[in-house]
């Protein structure tokens, strides 16, 4: 499978490409030879940020609409050959305090676009962008995909859901689908204005504001970060290889613990501090301690793996922050 080929001249669809993920994947498949349409509802509290799209936006379509307008995903799926389904809420927090949102676009969002592509297109190849949050607190490390499912959030329940209709559309009507469950992805084009969607983006914003970086708990928990060309490379492989219908498949890499980590980042700029304090109320309960995946099954499958190092990738988020960060502080 060439993925510098295969891309060239076909209709691809991002859900959520306003987004960090979906904007870097939108570039990607541009390079690629592809024509892209980008389908989002704008939410800024979710994500989207039109400046994403600096440099390409003459090049995309974009429809402006939410997944449950039927309608518009109906105008939006025709002709597609690819859809690369990024939409959905992320936050943690955000789905404890407003549960229905989260459910309405994780799970019955997913569903309309899901019975859209059945009546419209059911040809088409979706890759659904799943979260590691599934599994809850690990029983054992690193997690593999036969891994209890144990969601500690509504995030998760509904993020769960969302991936089930997915594998049971491919099971039922024999569409090709294929879901990621993503761990932490970091990179360029990520939000970073609050701690709404991700620490790490969070920890970006106080070190170019000077300010300590934060580290919940005593720093000891382990985690894994892909950066977002690792994560946009997984989306193109699965996308496009018939191995891959039907499957859901762990990202990973090297796990660091916090405390490593956010050495690491201070080292890379050059300056900075950080902090150890207390875990906020609420977060505590729904935190899953250690966490690094497990990625044999589609290094095996796809032919997948991370490449980018966390420090070069670290310092190329840098890069992109001081350039822009008028446009995501």
């Amino acid at each position: 499978m060439d993925i510098e080929t295969i891309y060239e001249n076909q209709k691809a669809l991002i859900t959520g490409g306003l987004g960090f993920i979906g904007s870097n994947l939108a570039r990607k498949l541009l390079d690629l030879g592809a024509e892209v349409t980008i389908y989002d509802n704008a939410d800024p509290e979710s994500g989207a940020n039109l400046f994403n799209l600096e440099g390409i936006r003459h090049r995309v379509k974009v429809i402006e609409a939410d997944i449950q307008d039927e309608a518009r995903l109906t105008e939006a799926v025709q002709g597609q050959k690819y859809l690369f389904n990024l939409a959905g809420e992320m936050s943690h927090i955000g789905s404890m305090q407003d549960p229905f949102k989260d459910l309405n676009v994780n799970a019955v969002g997913q569903l309309k676009l899901l019975e859209v592509c059945r009546m419209t297109n059911p040809g088409i190849n979706i890759v659904f962008a799943g979260t590691r949050q599934v599994y809850g607190r690990p029983t054992y490390l690193p997690v593999d995909e036969k891994h209890l499912l144990t969601p500690l959030d509504n995030n998760g329940v509904s993020k769960r859901a969302g991936e089930m209709y997915h594998i049971v559309y491919n099971r039922v009507h024999d569409m090709a689908t294929c879901v990621l469950r993503m761990t932490n992805t970091y990179g360029p084009r990520m939000r970073i204005r609050d701690a709404r969607l991700t620490f790490i983006g969070w920890w970006f914003h106080r070190l170019l504001r000077g300010r300590p970086i934060q580290i919940f708990g005593d720093g000891s928990q382990i985690r894994d970060f892909n950066h977002v060309d690792d994560v946009v490379d997984a989306l193109l492989r699965c996308a496009s290889n018939a191995l891959a219908h039907g499957k859901i498949y762990n990202l990973g890499a090297e796990p660091i613990s916090l405390l490593h980590l956010a050495q690491l980042l201070i080292d890379v700029h050059g300056s900075g501090r950080y902090e150890v304090v207390p875990f906020p109320e609420g977060r505590k309960r729904i935190d899953i301690g250690d966490y690094y995946g497990d990625y044999s099954l589609i290094k095996k499958e796809v032919g997948w793996q991370p490449h980018v190092s966390l420090r070069h990738g670290l310092k190329t988020m840098l890069e992109y922050y001081y350039q822009h960060k008028e446009h995501y502080l």
